[in-house]
């Protein structure tokens, strides 16, 4: 997983509470391939950013020229609630999103957003609103650290809050089979241990040949 240490970028301001993983990634998309060639990024927001007749809505605010290529979103509370599909992440990262700030998201978002290299940045409602005031006209760009903890936007400063847990992970790029490998020394000196304390529990490999009458 890429390392996530500092991050500027476009930011595009979503002014909407409780935006949630369907309309993030409608379900019906999930049935489709996601490739390297052909992620799910075209199907992000794609009820909402779109008309009718299937062409582009040029009133939401990912289709402003202005917000092209932005890497983090603003929004108000409750972001990512919903279900629990890992899929409206998958969304976000593959059209390039490394950071969502609100006030707050919702638990499993969360955590698939980190897993996945995404930030979910917690600000107070009143800085949420500022951000949105600041971002709202389109192509502002914000600083976002994570050592620090803090957000640089237009000459102002801004903290904001993750698990300390998930801020080690994002720094180190490491996964959950990364954070595992961090105890490798003391699972394995408790592993020893326990096989001279309890021989008789531990499993045979698969070359051994068990006693004549076991079963």
């Amino acid at each position: 997983m890429q390392a996530f240490t500092q991050l500027g970028s476009i930011a595009c301001a979503l002014p909407e509470i409780n935006i949630d993983t369907d309309q993030l990634l409608p379900a019906r998309f999930m049935k489709q391939p996601r490739s390297a060639e052909a992620g799910y990024e075209r199907f992000l927001f794609h009820d909402l950013r779109r008309l009718p007749d299937g062409s582009p809505d040029p009133a939401f605010p990912l289709n402003d020229a202005r917000n092209a290529g932005a890497r983090i979103i603003v929004a108000r509370r409750n972001f990512g609630s919903g279900s629990s599909r890992e899929a409206a992440v998958y969304a976000l990262v593959d059209a390039g999103i490394r950071c969502v700030i609100a006030p707050s998201h919702g638990d499993i978002f969360s955590a698939n957003a980190v897993n996945n290299g995404l930030l979910p940045a917690r600000v107070s409602e009143q800085d949420a609103e500022a951000l949105l005031a600041l971002c709202q006209p389109g192509g502002v760009c914000l600083e976002v650290d994570l050592s620090a903890c803090r957000i640089a936007a237009a000459g102002r400063d801004f903290a904001f809050t993750v698990d300390p847990v998930w801020r080690r992970r994002l720094l180190n790029g490491w996964d959950d089979i990364d954070m595992t490998r961090q105890f490798a020394g003391r699972i394995a000196a408790w592993t020893e241990a326990d096989a001279a304390a309890r021989p008789w529990a531990q499993l045979r490999s698969v070359s051994e040949t068990p006693p004549s009458g076991a079963r």
